[in-house]
């Protein structure tokens, strides 16, 4: 059996900026295991700009932004293992995993970081009526056509859901000579950036159709139309609102679902609502030296974002692995075991990352990224410490579909005595 310091599942945006921090951090043995062929991850296919703006302060394409990642692996002599998939990961950090080149391996960690990504919610999870013609395709499944295969899905394109890749495939679907007809989504607010609206829609002239969704679907061997109707607040369709719309293809872009199947299968304790881990301060889960980051953790809209939480999860598995190596004086004299304190996201927050912190292990700045459960304009996003409120910053609006994001300062929370709870919320003007 191998044994690494660090084991890395996943090389995409994620694994690769936590590898390169944990290396940067004074850790020689880390291994990236990753199940594709290449490392990038999705990037690899995301050939459109608008990445690196916070990371390398340049607009970059999707291939480019990974291979300043790649580039930084390779100067950095960190070892990964292609087409390898890992296949179970036990709460004593030994992880099974298989490949054509070494079969069935183990390989044992001192700790694991866990950046698997996540997958587009399916047809099936979406209850779609109607039968299963060709030309019913997933929007990261059409954008792998397109911009890797070279293949164009269709001509006359519907697309349900406004997420970011929905609304960027409108745009890279019309820019090939495709028909885009309209973009449907159920809920009142679209999901995506700002920006992408403007840019893949406006731009465009493509319309978008909030509160609607897809009833009917028509064609045996091949895609021929959908039928649109308006829902009400409960996401039920009006009777009367139909419309039919002649189409050979129907992207959906429904959701992005955590790739977790192996963070669930270790025990590891779930949010229910990112469908992620639970984590605390330094993105640690609730197994011991277990570490989660990016899109597996909580899905994200900028890659930025991903990188940046990700090289703080590899500098914290490098501290847990130092402070495991110490003597138990040593241990006793950092005095780090304070208690946890809870995160409650409340009225309108909809969950909070980290989901609590302990005073005594943070950093001197803590940020805490989260989303709001519906579209808010002049309110405020408010902190409290217990009771007292310590911020009340103005924001003119807020969608779920952008992520919001604050600063914890520790001289701040370690000034409270006997702080209980630190909760985060929105506020009406």
């Amino acid at each position: 059996m191998n044994s690494y310091d660090i084991v890395v599942i996943g090389g995409g945006p994620a694994g690769l900026a936590a590898a390169v921090s944990a290396k940067e951090n004074g850790i020689e043995s880390i291994l990236i295991l990753e199940r594709d062929d290449k490392l990038g991850g999705i990037l690899n296919q995301c050939i459109h700009n608008g990445f690196g703006l916070h990371t390398f302060k340049e607009e970059l394409t999707g291939p480019e932004y990974a291979d300043r990642f790649i580039k930084q692996v390779a100067a950095l002599e960190i070892p990964y293992k292609l087409n390898t998939m890992v296949l179970d990961i036990t709460e004593e950090k030994i992880i099974t995993a298989v490949n054509s080149t070494d079969g069935l391996l183990q390989i044992k960690a001192k700790s694991v970081i866990l950046s698997m990504g996540c997958r587009e919610r399916s047809r099936g999870a979406l209850n779609i009526p109607g039968s299963r013609p060709a030309g019913i395709y997933s929007a990261g499944t059409a954008q792998h056509l397109v911009n890797i295969e070279g293949y164009m899905p269709g001509r006359e394109v519907v697309i349900l859901g406004s997420g970011d890749i929905g609304l960027i495939m409108a745009r890279r679907m019309t820019l090939e000579g495709a028909n885009v007809k309209v973009v449907a989504e159920l809920m009142p607010y679209s999901g995506g950036l700002k920006r992408n609206i403007v840019q893949c829609l406006d731009d465009y002239g493509i319309p978008l159709k909030l509160s609607h969704t897809v009833i009917a679907v028509k064609g045996k061997k091949r895609l021929e139309g959908v039928t649109l109707a308006q829902v009400d607040g409960e996401g039920k369709p009006i009777p009367g609102t139909e419309k039919d719309y002649r189409c050979d293809t129907l992207l959906l872009s429904c959701g992005l679902i955590p790739e977790n199947e192996l963070s669930k299968a270790m025990g590891t304790e779930m949010d229910p609502v990112t469908g992620g881990p639970c984590v605390n301060e330094s993105l640690e889960t609730s197994i011991s030296g277990v570490f989660a980051c990016g899109n597996v953790l909580h899905v994200h809209d900028l890659v930025d974002y991903v990188s940046e939480e990700a090289a703080a999860a590899g500098k914290n598995a490098v501290e847990y692995i130092q402070y495991k190596a110490l003597s138990p004086e040593n241990k006793a004299a950092l005095c780090i075991a304070g208690p946890e304190i809870p995160l409650i996201p409340a009225d309108g927050v909809r969950y909070t990352v980290p989901k609590k912190l302990c005073t005594d292990r943070m950093a001197e700045k803590l940020t805490v990224r989260f989303r709001v459960g519906s579209v808010y304009k002049n309110c405020f996003i408010s902190v409290y410490l217990n009771d007292r409120q310590i911020l009340h910053r103005k924001k003119p609006i807020m969608a779920p579909g952008e992520m919001e994001q604050i600063t914890l300062q520790k001289e701040q929370l370690k000034a409270v005595d006997d702080l209980k709870t630190i909760t985060v919320k929105i506020e009406e003007t």
